[in-house]
């Protein structure tokens, strides 16, 4: 048996609910020989025994984690655990197509790109509605002096079938976390994911720091996947999702992203403070809001739940955050992987 050049690590993005479906669709669409590392943080019950049951018949490693995750911190886990040239990030809410993960290596190889990012589609139906195909991130300095961050997504809200034949192979400056492959022998360079960007824009300053270090980063639109978001479908996906949500991760990562990048705290920042806790309003607060009024409609009864909604993220955040400063002391710190090549050379 061909010996594989990729480990796919699955990781939770914001809830649990999609994660048979996710993993059902890389087993059925993959044809590629390839690892898989699931990184399961705290699944409730039911996903925790399906996720055992499919890693003793499939055998892959799954790492178990009995509290929530940050994406960062459940990809660097599992990033530890690899051993091949190449490794694939995915959410646990994506849903792959045939043939995708074969487009990625062969655009890598071809390219020798140091990560592919594919052509992302959202929601269903499945691939169908372009979420990203491509984009850009980087630092620049406008007329006066200020240091901006520059983040554009190239294609979102158009359908595939209207472009599809249109979208070619290109360099980028921007792939997203949702489903990417990066050729591992970049982290010798650049150390662990950031764990300090603790819910946005790790995909920005991953790849700024993947383009610092020399690296590029293609789009490869015959590689198609979709993500399929919130809102959380069960009760067992609610502390999650708020937590992954919360303003205080959100915080935590805007400031830690201008910090680390010099960044002056402009218009793109301020946006992104007034708008805290916008997945919650929309995914939680309004749809509980028309369920308590049969349906109606109302500004007011949203008004008073927000506050609510909030007092109840800051009690859930500062747990959280309690917990991991006692796990913290307890855990063994994580070891870059190597990859095959650098393995080779230092035996």
């Amino acid at each position: 048996m061909e010996e594989p050049l990729v480990t796919i690590v699955v990781s939770p993005r914001e809830r649990f609910s999609c994660a048979s479906e996710s993993l059902e669709s890389i087993y059925e669409f993959t044809d590629t020989p390839f690892k898989l590392v699931y990184v399961d943080g705290n699944s409730p019950s039911k996903v925790q025994s399906y996720l055992q049951e499919q890693a003793a018949a499939k055998g892959f490693e799954l790492i178990r984690k009995n509290y929530y995750l940050s994406p960062n911190h459940a990809r660097n886990i599992g990033l530890a655990h690899v051993n091949t040239k190449y490794l694939v990030f995915i959410d646990n809410d994506v849903i792959v197509s045939p043939g995708w993960l074969k487009a990625l290596v062969h655009c890598a190889e071809e390219t020798e790109a140091t990560v592919v990012g594919p052509l992302m589609c959202q929601e269903k139906p499945l691939h169908e509605i372009i979420h990203f195909a491509g984009g850009e991130s980087h630092v620049l300095i406008d007329k006066i002096g200020r240091r901006r961050i520059r983040e554009k997504m190239y294609k979102q809200g158009h359908r595939v079938p209207e472009l599809r034949d249109r979208l070619q192979r290109k360099q980028t400056e921007l792939a997203e976390f949702h489903c990417v492959l990066v050729r591992t022998e970049i982290f010798e360079k650049i150390g662990f994911l950031d764990e300090q960007l603790m819910n946005t824009k790790e995909h920005l300053d991953f790849c700024m720091t993947v383009a610092e270090a020399g690296g590029t980063i293609y789009f490869e639109p015959t590689c198609v996947v979709t993500y399929v978001p919130g809102p959380p479908l069960e009760l067992s996906d609610l502390h999650y999702y708020m937590l992954r949500w919360s303003d205080a991760w959100t915080m935590t990562s805007l400031n830690r992203l201008r910090e680390k990048w010099n960044l002056d705290e402009d218009g793109y920042f301020k946006t992104k403070y007034k708008g805290l806790g916008w997945r919650r309003r929309d995914t939680i607060i309004r749809p509980l809001s028309r369920r308590l009024t049969f349906g109606i409609k109302s500004h007011l009864l949203e008004k008073w739940l927000t506050p609510v909604d909030k007092a109840i993220n800051r009690y859930l955040t500062d747990r959280y955050t309690e917990k991991q400063r006692q796990l913290t002391q307890q855990q063994t710190p994580l070891q870059l992987p190597k990859s095959p090549k650098t393995a080779l050379s230092s035996n």
